[in-house]
């Protein structure tokens, strides 16, 4: 289940004291398909963009949730897919496509897209830990 962006987050992330930010921004998978959080203070406008939507900027535009976060919910999509957030900016309207900067897994360079990824690992060397 994706955790949810509270108002302590708010409270944390505004300070800048929160720890712990990559658990409720970026690309969050679950069974259904992905959270999408993104800080875009400066932005008029925020939209997903990626393989599932053939980078369409209107399929999965993103609402602001408030502190400059903005957030969406893509259904149907798995890990691996290519994505960016596309920004348009208050100033100038200036238009331009984005990697996540919490992202969890990346294209090989030259290419630039992040790509959807989970954290969950079941790690199973405690009696090599207990040494």
């Amino acid at each position: 289940m994706v955790r949810a962006f509270t108002d302590d987050d708010r409270w944390l992330f505004s300070e800048g004291l929160h720890d712990r930010v990559y658990e409720v921004l970026g690309c969050h998978l679950d069974e259904g398909g992905a959270t999408f959080r993104v800080w875009a203070p400066a932005a008029a406008w925020v939209s997903v963009v990626g393989d599932w939507n053939e980078w369409n900027e209107s399929a999965h535009p993103m609402h602001s949730i408030g502190t400059g976060v903005w957030e969406a919910r893509v259904d149907g999509i798995g890990p691996g897919d290519r994505y960016k957030y596309r920004v348009v900016s208050r100033h100038d309207r200036y238009r331009a496509d984005k990697a996540d900067p919490i992202g969890f897994h990346t294209e090989a360079p030259p290419a630039t897209a992040s790509r959807t990824w989970s954290l969950g690992y079941e790690w199973s060397d405690q009696n090599w830990m207990a040494g």
